[in-house]
């Protein structure tokens, strides 16, 4: 009995430095640097210098990403709307948690998250290590008080080792469960696609002539006019600026926002039903689109920018009336199918990142 108090004490003692919520040099991960071999079609990736990749800390990070004990009565895990098997989406309108609680808004795919600047539609965290500590204890996700989940974890000796390789002591704070699960959302990089090699890779093979015309479509201001958020640069493509719009997604039958978007977290007016642009790497693997979950398909995403959206006082400049002809839709959905890229093979229990040799 008095070990087991001992015992009790130790992981009490460990869960209560959840409180603080502050990183320090001892929850930098240790070992060799890992170097990943990043896609055709993708920048160099960002690393932060307090939380550098290693083979231990994303061991870590992939086994936290798939346990459902982070969650209130073990009912969810990240991975639960984030599925590998669905691009790293669940294939909802909305996300379900715990129980079946519905969220309110569509599970973006964490594939090439690592580049985002910020995260969640309307971009409330600055870094994949913010945001992989919110879900936890959302009660609309996985529901379960961050206190909890550390104790719940350290209890674990399989954890315990698995800490102990990757920081050099046995015992997990958030800071290190949030700087563990960001590793491994970095190795999940989508690229070398059949786009790539025809854009970057000389491959003038890669595409279809419906392809072709598709990104010509893509690319002209006066007809698809995607490329304004969906930019592609000249060495790689992200297909995002990275910047909110309000595209008159979500507007009520009275001309009301549904979901007031970026505006919760900055206040300010103009923000009103603005959303963070998505990748369109990997898209037509993701339905259904906007951050709503309403648009089933990618035919009816592009009917519905063709229409200019829902008129309501924030809409986005951007959103001109465009004119698509029948065979430019169909081009521009063979188009982005062809955006469709070489995933990583990570699951629960096997899958290694792709490294420099």
């Amino acid at each position: 009995m008095a070990r087991f108090r001992i015992r009790l004490g130790i992981l009490l003692a460990a869960a209560l430095l959840v409180v603080s919520g502050c990183r320090s040099h001892e929850d930098v991960p240790l070992g060799k640097h890992l170097k990943l071999s990043i896609p055709l079609g993708l920048p160099p990736l960002p690393i932060p210098k307090d939380n550098p990749l290693t083979t231990d800390s994303i061991a870590l990070g992939r086994k936290l990403f798939f346990d459902r004990r982070l969650s209130r009565e073990n009912g969810v895990s990240c991975a639960s709307c984030h599925d590998p098997a669905k691009a790293f989406t669940d294939g909802r309108a909305v996300s379900a948690g715990v129980g079946g609680t519905l969220g309110v808004r569509n599970a973006p795919t964490v594939l090439n998250a690592a580049y985002l600047k910020t995260l969640f539609w309307d971009g409330r965290a600055s870094s994949l290590e913010d945001q992989s500590g919110s879900p936890m204890q959302n009660s609309l996700e996985m529901d379960q008080n961050h206190m909890l989940t550390v104790f719940r974890v350290n209890a674990d000796p399989e954890y315990r080792i698995l800490a102990s390789k990757a920081f050099g002591s046995s015992s997990l704070d958030l800071a290190r469960v949030e700087n563990a699960i960001a590793s491994f959302e970095r190795t999940l990089l989508s690229g070398d696609s059949a786009f790539d090699r025809y854009q970057y890779g000389g491959d003038k093979s890669a595409l279809t002539a419906s392809q072709i015309r598709g990104l010509a479509v893509f690319k002209d201001p006066a007809r698809g006019n995607c490329v304004t958020c969906h930019s592609i640069s000249d060495r790689s493509a992200l297909f995002t600026d990275q910047k909110f719009h309000n595209l008159g997604v979500g507007v009520a039958d009275d001309g009301s926002l549904t979901d007031t978007g970026r505006f919760q977290v900055t206040g300010n007016p103009a923000d009103r039903g603005a959303f963070r642009t998505p990748s369109l790497r990997d898209v037509a693997l993701t339905a259904p689109y906007m951050h709503d979950g309403s648009e089933k398909t990618l035919k009816q995403v592009i009917d519905f920018y063709a229409g200019k959206g829902n008129s309501n006082p924030n809409l986005d400049p951007e959103m001109l009336k465009i004119h698509l002809s029948s065979q430019d839709r169909s081009d521009l959905v063979d188009f982005l199918k062809a955006l469709n890229g070489n995933q990583p093979g990570q699951t629960a229990g096997s899958g290694s990142p792709r490294q420099e040799p």
